[in-house]
């Protein structure tokens, strides 16, 4: 644990009087969002990054299951934890460093869902949070092809440090809110409240509430239906049984096509489905797609004919994967060679997995990776090759 004043720095805006809030940030085990195992806070003073924590922790115990996947992404392993507290002895540290502030999150839902479902799980009061969206905030006012938060802490001139570390991911989230109070509150004028206002927004509020009181969130409820899964204690027979249905809140509504999209666009007749993250909800990127005359769904089938794949892999992975493993298996992949490890990623979907037993099979179906899919779905419109690219 490190805790205190950050070093000074040369980056940033002038100092903003009264734009005072938290930026927080948390790692996760698995595919549970109250499974929590590192958090990293900045506390913003008047525009200036004033004071940091980062504390790793124990998930709590029966979601306590570290998943491979979670593990490449940040790093983080089980016997790294192994004698740090558990999540409700470390939300105390929490809720000491946040006070009254605001949260500040990039995604702020899961972060805040993180708080929730861990707390519920844990047995402990939920307090109340108010808080707001370093994402949202950015998708109003910056105009990028890809909101992730390390793309979107460059737009405010801020070089974030190692993208799925706690602390820098929280200083890269507090960058993000403390340049767009800049560009769009008068000098001397700035607060959370004043930036939200501009863009018509207020903050959330994460309600208070008593242990086993009032429904359970819709993860927990989700986690409790599969008991022992998340649980470090309860062998597994293959890691790959870890699901993928928590990575996401939820898929989502399915728009109809834009009948009035430009035919020439890649996306345009195509039927989209999505897996793994992608810089933005799931919703938002069915919405994108659908606007550019896409029809999307939720899995992969006869119909599929494009599978955007996220988590950072890139259009070489997919088509390595392609190759040595046609069928979606993930074992002869494991020695595929340097790049082994990523093409085993994208195999650990398991939609990639079935598109690519389909592909094997004959059905036209081209994976897309995110940097492609936003490139085309950009508010500058389509860039770079269609959905052939990954091929």
């Amino acid at each position: 644990m490190t805790a205190g004043p950050g070093p000074a720095s040369p980056w940033g805006p002038a100092a903003q009087p009264g734009l005072d809030f938290t930026a927080i940030d948390f790692e996760t085990a698995n595919g549970f969002r109250g499974s929590a195992c590192a958090v990293g806070l900045v506390r913003v003073r008047d525009g200036r990054m004033a004071e940091r924590a980062v504390w790793l922790m124990r998930p709590p115990a029966g979601f306590d299951r570290f998943d491979p996947r979670n593990t490449r992404i940040h790093g983080i392993r089980a016997e790294q934890v192994a004698d740090a507290p558990r999540f409700a002895e470390v939300h105390e540290r929490i809720a000491d460093f946040v006070g009254s502030d605001v949260l500040v999150a990039h995604n702020a839902a899961f972060d805040v869902g993180v708080i929730e479902s861990g707390l519920e799980v844990s047995g402990r009061d939920v307090p109340a949070y108010d808080y707001t969206c370093s994402l949202t905030l950015a998708r109003r006012v910056y105009r990028l092809a890809s909101y992730a938060l390390p793309s979107a802490a460059r737009e405010a001139g801020f070089t974030p440090g190692r993208h799925h570390d706690a602390l820098a991911d929280a200083e890269a989230c507090a960058a993000i809110l403390i340049d767009i109070a800049a560009r769009t509150c008068a000098p001397g004028e700035a607060s959370v409240d004043a930036v939200l206002a501009v863009q018509g927004m207020r903050r959330s509020t994460l309600p208070a509430r008593g242990a086993g009181q009032g429904r359970e969130s819709r993860a927990t409820r989700q986690a409790r239906l599969q008991p022992g899964l998340f649980d470090a204690t309860v062998p597994l027979a293959d890691e790959r049984d870890l699901p993928d249905l928590m990575r996401w809140p939820d898929e989502g509504v399915n728009p109809e096509p834009d009948v009035d999209a430009d035919p020439t666009h890649p996306l345009y007749g195509q039927t989209v489905v999505f897996t793994g993250g992608i810089g933005m909800s799931r919703q938002e990127a069915k919405l994108r797609a659908a606007a550019r005359g896409a029809r999307t769904a939720n899995r992969v089938n006869a119909r599929t004919t494009v599978l955007v794949v996220g988590d950072g892999l890139s259009a070489a992975d997919l088509a390595e994967a392609a190759r040595q493993e046609p069928a979606g298996s993930v074992g002869a992949v494991r020695a595929a060679g340097p790049r082994a490890e990523w093409v085993s990623s994208a195999l650990a979907h398991r939609k990639t997995r079935e598109a690519l037993a389909r592909r094997a099979r004959g059905q036209a179906l081209s994976l897309v990776p995110e940097e492609e899919f936003l490139r085309m779905v950009g508010d500058d419109g389509p860039a770079g090759a269609g959905p052939g690219a990954a091929d």
